[in-house]
This record gives structure tokens, C-alpha cells and sequence, in this order.
């Protein structure tokens, strides 16, 4: 049984203070982001939804994706998205080794500041949000990153899309309730969320942007 929460607790946030959980605004502004990609055909077909509603979102990459599918990766920065680091190869940080864990980070930077340099979007190679892959990372692990200059980026909203015991409408019912000013929403654009993440992203963008809201890329 999954006992991770859709809406991350206040006591959690409390104990990791030093991670960005949400932004704090009592602007009507949400923040959109998806994990694991770039990937052939979701991502694309992401961005088509996002542009329909004129909305940014931040796209936390595996370097090994982006190495993969450079193409898809510059279309991001053509959008005018952000760009977060989710490892090289979506390690899980409590099974690694510290060092292991950087090493792997940083040669995801490597490969996605590379694509920055060739990009003709973006100005800056820097690229200081970081996700860790299923949220779990050794304090050790947070601690490195954060003094290499990283944002650690977790989340206020799990949609929990890639759940395959999760429906459709309950993907789609937990960024809908939970979701309020400054909420950091989790969604995949991977093969693996594909079905729950196709049903509810173009509702949650519609629901939202009739109720006032508008969607921004994190600020770096």
C-alpha cells in the first residue's frame, strides 16, 4: 500500500525547511511540473496542451533522455519552459552512495548545459533545480547540493499519474482538490504516466484557467 500523501503534510515541510515545497503567494498562480522525460511523443504532446492555455511549466530531465532525444529537449526551451536536473539515470538516493549520487548528477548538468550552449532559446547554461527521483534523497545528498548551488525541488500536489492503481479521475480529482495559491504539482511525462497524465492535464489547465489562475515556471 502507497502511504505517500497526495498533499505533503506541514509537519514534513517543517522538517526539510531548506527544500522548496511550494511558493508562497496568495496570487492565483500554480506551478506545473513534469518528471522523467524528455520523451518521443508525450512530451511533445505536452507542450501542445501547455500552449493551448499559455501556460509554463518546469521540466525536471534525465540527462540520459535528454543525451537520447536532444530534439525534443530544445523544444522545451523553444516554449519558454524551465529546465530542472532529475539525475542521469533516475537514481533513487537512498540506495547510492553519496558520491555516486553527485557524480550521476552532475553529468546529467553536463549533458543538459551542453544542449543549453547549442540551444538558440535560451541565454544561460546554468541550471540550478533539482529534483530527486521518487523524492528520496540522503541528507548527506541534499546538504552537497544544496552547497553546489542546487534548489531543491520537491512538491506541494503528488497527481500521481504514474500509479497504475490510480484512476483517471482520481489522478485527476487529487491536483483539483489539493491544489491551491503557490502549489507545486507533480505530473510525468513519461510512457509509464501517459494514461492518467493525458486524462487530467488538459482538465486540470482548463479547470484552473476558468477559475482565474495562471501557470509559471519556478523561479530560479
Amino acid at each position: 500500500m502507497n502511504l505517500t500523501p497526495v498533499k505533503t503534510p506541514a509537519f514534513v515541510k517543517h522538517i526539510l525547511p531548506d527544500y522548496v515545497w511550494n511558493i508562497p503567494t496568495k496570487e492565483k498562480v500554480l506551478y506545473l511540473t513534469f518528471d522523467d522525460g524528455p520523451t518521443p511523443e508525450i512530451t511533445t504532446w505536452v507542450l501542445e496542451q501547455l500552449k493551448a492555455y499559455a501556460a509554463k511549466a518546469t521540466f525536471f530531465c534525465i540527462g540520459n533522455n535528454v543525451e537520447k532525444h536532444p530534439d525534443i529537449f530544445q523544444q522545451v526551451l523553444q516554449s519558454g519552459h524551465a529546465i530542472g536536473n532529475h539525475t542521469h539515470n533516475h537514481l533513487k538516493g537512498w540506495k547510492v552512495k553519496t558520491g555516486t549520487y553527485l557524480e550521476n548528477v552532475a553529468l546529467a548538468e553536463k549533458v543538459i548545459n551542453f544542449q543549453f550552449s547549442n540551444s538558440k532559446f535560451q541565454e544561460t547554461e546554468i541550471v540550478n533545480l533539482f529534483r530527486p527521483p521518487y523524492g528520496k534523497l540522503k541528507p548527506k545528498q541534499g546538504k552537497a547540493l544544496l552547497e553546489k548551488g542546487y534548489e531543491i525541488i520537491m512538491w506541494d500536489v503528488l497527481s500521481f499519474d504514474w500509479d497504475q492503481t490510480v484512476s483517471e479521475e482520481n489522478c485527476l480529482k487529487n491536483v483539483l482538490t489539493k491544489s491551491k495559491p503557490g502549489s507545486i504539482i507533480v505530473f510525468h511525462d513519461s510512457m509509464k504516466a501517459a494514461k492518467n497524465m493525458q486524462y487530467a492535464l488538459p482538465k486540470v489547465l482548463k479547470h484552473f484557467s476558468n477559475a482565474g489562475y495562471t501557470f509559471k515556471v519556478l523561479p530560479c
